[in-house]
């Protein structure tokens, strides 16, 4: 018969039994977990399935069909020899050879010799041999037929055994059976079958602890299956593994995303990426010029970058027309055949890094209780629809180490916009949730997701990407002491006449008393003054005044009076562009706008373009402007009635006032001026409109003076472009005087304090 040994390492369970230098078995009862335990069963199991045994929760008991058809074969006789066992054994078993058949009857009548010994009577013995050869034909037939051969057969045992169960192991052990006992409750209950340990061994666990609750093989089964499952949905596996903020080392904000992904970590292998939600401002005041900031920083870098605003666009009917699907019977089928819509042979890694990304999002969304196969179709076609509208931007020409950037201002308002981010942050993506409005959540949760709050709070629509929306705001009790701070600086405000070609506006936010300490200065004195890249960011006034200040109407035109500059334009006449004004370039407008871009070239080129006389770089910064206003949609109509032609034309056929303000403006001394006295009830017109937003970008101060208080500036205006403060009660049918004649004070900055009510 076959003896016990001492299992050096876990290799050895599985090692041959020609190298095991003689019949050595290993019968082990295992009662600690650790993961390379698990390893161990998992593999003993496997071949347990193959050529072995597998019980789970006992083996049944002998049911009187068993009896029946054995007493039909055996009949009723017994007798503890050797000789019986070996022929009974020939006909119950008859697939067993002689040596196979003798271990076994060596090991019964050991076993039952061992059970006399311990004062059991014959008939006990019986009933013990009967149930014994009913269990070895229904239950282990396929495993005495290899005993004895290289490849010792396998038996693992799940629950708690019993004293029988125990006996038989034992035997079949004897006869040349490795055997795994699985406990996961701890060795009292069999303790008490064996307290010496004589039939099996515990397995000794370095570090050992107890058994997970859910542990099981059918949790084991269930695992390989997933597995399985997951081999032919996700394919071949990407090389590249995500490194998610794990290379963030403490709270930075903003700066997390502008880190050099190059200097996030060195190995080679991981995609050093952040998915990341920010709550709150950490300064309000100066929020939108951080986020502008730094997409001006991450296009300088080169990196690839998407901003969404408040939602991500619904899937087109057309996009979705492109996803090729069809009906599928259950889970593994839809995403085993949908994921072939990520194609991406430009680059097989990305298109690796894709797939994993999707089919875990859709596998993790396929375990939700109200998950179906029509419902997960439904969210599948939505990630794909969005991963192939996105993936150009975040990857043209992508080669690892790079990372696009992916910020959404608004945080999502949904599972698909949920998943859709979460899909993003698996593949090399920075994706940045900024929440500024504390009092908007975000419903997105991952247990990737790193997150930083701020307490401050402010609403904020839209992603500042071009200057004219970036609104920057002042701290009025703090404005007059930095304006002298920076006045203070010797070196501050020395830049060479006409030094700088390239410009854009930023519009303060500021209370109504800050305007004249700002009005008549250099624009580099001015918070918020920046040049980077041989761009200037031109701080400016954009306001609308209503009301009239304590009533007082002479100080009221006074103020206007002293506003006026010797590079401002005063206009008294609404609207200052009458509608059906001639202008020869609204017919020909047409043929700058092509394909949704606008042809500057072409413009230029044109033999009667007006600004040809113009510096070379004036006419760029009045052509990039324009653009400007028909790609961000400033004015209502551009993409639906053809109003971007409106505003080409009227771009291209501004006041002869105004074109002498724009040669003569240097972007880093005073600004021009644009003053509209507005007594009415007419409004500006559509071509007001246009000029008023173009010159906002040009970088002109421009302020509104509304003492009716009426809506008779905003009305072509698809955002919130300039401020509106409120400073006295509505004054109507007022007429207006010259405003040409100085006022009786003295002119300057300290008659405009005292007139805005700043006066000492």
């Amino acid at each position: 018969m076959f003896t016990h040994i001492i299992a050096n390492s876990f290799d050895d369970f599985f090692s041959a039994l020609s190298k095991r230098d003689g019949k050595h078995v290993y019968f082990y009862r295992v009662n600690d977990y650790a993961g390379t335990v698990e390893n161990l069963i998992t593999k003993f199991y496997e071949l347990a399935k193959q050529s072995g045994v597998v019980i789970e929760g006992g083996i049944p008991a002998p049911d009187q069909k068993n009896l029946t058809y054995y007493k039909e074969m055996m009949g009723d006789e017994f007798k503890p020899s050797i000789a019986f066992m070996d022929a009974g054994l020939k006909k119950w078993l008859p697939r067993m050879n002689d040596v196979q058949r003798h271990d076994i009857a060596m090991s019964l009548l050991a076993t039952f010799q061992d059970m006399l010994k311990a004062g059991k009577n014959e008939s006990i013995i019986k009933n013990t041999y009967i149930k014994f050869l009913c269990w070895l034909y229904y239950k282990f037939e396929r495993v005495l037929v290899n005993l004895g051969n290289n490849d010792v057969p396998k038996i693992i045992y799940e629950g708690n055994i019993t004293h029988h169960e125990l006996l038989l192991l034992s035997i079949l052990s004897k006869a040349g059976c490795d055997i795994l006992l699985l406990q996961y409750k701890g060795d009292a209950a069999y303790l008490k079958l064996d307290p010496k340990s004589d039939l099996s061994t515990p397995l000794l666990i370095s570090g050992g602890q107890p058994f997970p609750a859910d542990f099981s093989l059918s949790k084991l089964r269930e695992n390989a299956k997933k597995e399985m499952v997951s081999t032919r949905l996700y394919g071949a596996l990407p090389s590249l593994t995500l490194c998610t903020n794990a290379w963030i080392e403490r709270q930075r904000g903003l700066e997390i995303i502008k880190e050099p992904t190059l200097m996030r970590g060195k190995e080679e292998k991981f995609v050093y990426n952040a998915f990341m939600r920010i709550n709150g401002a950490e300064d309000k005041y100066i929020y939108s010029d951080q986020l502008y900031r730094m997409q001006q920083d991450l296009k300088n870098s080169k990196r690839h970058l998407v901003i969404v605003n408040g939602k991500i666009p619904n899937p087109t009917p057309e996009e979705i027309g492109e996803i090729r699907r069809g009906n599928y019977a259950n889970t593994e089928q839809l995403i085993l055949n949908i994921t072939q819509n990520i194609s991406y042979g430009s680059n097989i890694e990305l298109q690796k890094l894709m797939r994993k990304a999707f089919v875990d999002i859709m596998l993790e969304e396929s375990q939700k209780e109200n998950a179906n196969v029509n419902k997960l179709s439904s969210k599948a076609v939505y990630l794909l629809c969005w991963l192939k509208r996105y993936a150009q931007e975040l990857f043209s020409n992508w080669k690892h180490p790079e990372v696009g950037v992916f910020i959404y201002l608004g945080g999502c308002k949904n599972e698909n916009e949920s998943n859709f981010l979460r899909m993003l942050a698996r593949i090399p993506v920075d994706v940045l949730i900024l929440c500024p409005n504390l009092n908007s959540k975000c419903c997105l949760s991952d247990e990737l997701l790193y997150e930083e709050n701020n307490t401050e709070s402010l609403n904020l629509e839209k992603y500042p990407e071009d200057s004219s929306l970036v609104r920057m705001g002042t701290v009025a009790s703090h404005a007059e002491q930095e304006m002298m701070d920076i006045m203070s600086r010797d070196s501050n405000g020395l830049y060479k006449n006409q030094q700088f070609s390239k410009a854009n506006s930023i519009t303060l936010q500021t209370m109504y008393e800050e305007i004249p300490n700002m009005w008549d200065i250099t624009v580099n004195f001015r918070q918020f003054f920046r040049i980077e890249n041989n761009t200037v960011d031109i701080p400016v006034v954009f306001a609308k005044v209503s009301g009239v200040k304590d009533g007082k109407l002479s100080d009221y035109w006074d103020t206007i009076r002293a506003l006026r500059t010797d590079n401002s334009v005063l206009v008294t006449q609404i609207p200052y562009i009458a509608p059906g004004t001639s202008n020869k370039f609204k017919g020909i407008a047409s043929e700058f706008y092509k394909n949704g871009k606008l042809q500057k070239k072409k413009i230029k080129n044109h033999p009667d373009f007006p600004y040809a006389i113009l510096r070379e770089e004036m006419q760029d910064h009045i052509l990039d402007k324009m653009e400007m206003i028909i790609n961000s949609r400033l004015v209502k109509g551009i993409g639906e009635n053809g109003t971007e032609y409106t505003v080409i034309g009227w771009c291209l056929n501004l006041p002869k006032e105004i074109v002498r303000l724009i040669q003569s403006f240097d972007f880093t001394k005073k600004n021009p001026k644009l003053i509209f006295v507005c007594t009415t009830d007419k409004v500006l017109s559509l071509e007001d409109s246009i000029i008023v937003a173009l010159l906002n970008l040009v970088g002109f101060d421009i302020l509104f003076f509304v003492p009716t208080g009426y809506q008779c500036v905003e009305k072509y205006f698809t955002k919130k472009l300039m401020e509106e403060h409120h400073i006295g009660d509505y004054q109507y049918d007022l007429s207006i005087p010259d405003l040409t004649i100085p006022p009786i004070n003295k002119a300057g900055s300290s008659l405009l304090r005292k007139l805005f009510g700043r006066g000492k």
